[in-house]
């Protein structure tokens, strides 16, 4: 033994490798790694040992980080499907739900037309200009026309019907 190798201990090993002595120990354990001496009951290595096994950690701890980083992206590629697949599944859900209100809003003006006509035929008034159009109305809801929005006569006509009934 060369009296001016400096010698270290696991414990100065772990300080210099930046991580904790039981996993030096296990490295050495599971590398058969041997000390160079002993100093009461602790066991010293040699410089080239302690480079080795700075070395297996720094190069491990790259390997870790790109092994983490690879992972991360994976990862985050998959998600970035699943969202855009919610994504379309939600948008679809946003046309059907359009496309019913549409639905709902023509059933509503069928009705309305269809409670239009109900009420000249119970106010047994004589249709005035602004009727004409409804009463030629096949409410199809599909055709726009000027009956399809209640106006001043007409409004006027249904609020007297429901005060007197």
């Amino acid at each position: 033994m060369n009296n001016n190798e400096r010698l270290y201990k696991i414990s100065e090993i772990a300080d210099i490798a930046k991580v904790n002595k039981t996993k030096v120990w296990r490295y050495i354990r599971d590398n058969n790694i041997s000390e160079r001496s002993m100093k009461g009951n602790a066991k010293l290595y040699s410089e080239h040992t302690k480079d080795v096994i700075i070395k297996a950690f720094s190069s491990e701890s790259v390997h870790l980080a790109t092994e983490t980083k690879a992972d991360t992206s994976r990862i985050l590629l998959e998600q970035i499907d699943i969202l855009k697949g919610e994504l379309e599944r939600k948008n679809d859900q946003l046309d059907k739900m359009q496309s019913l209100l549409d639905q709902q809003q023509r059933l509503n003006l069928s009705t309305n037309r269809q409670n239009e006509k109900l009420l000249d035929t119970t106010t047994n008034n004589t249709p005035s200009q602004d009727d004409r159009p409804l009463q030629n109305d096949d409410t199809d809801v599909l055709k726009p026309t000027e009956g399809n929005f209640i106006r001043g006569k007409k409004l006027r006509r249904l609020k007297r019907a429901y005060s007197a009934g």
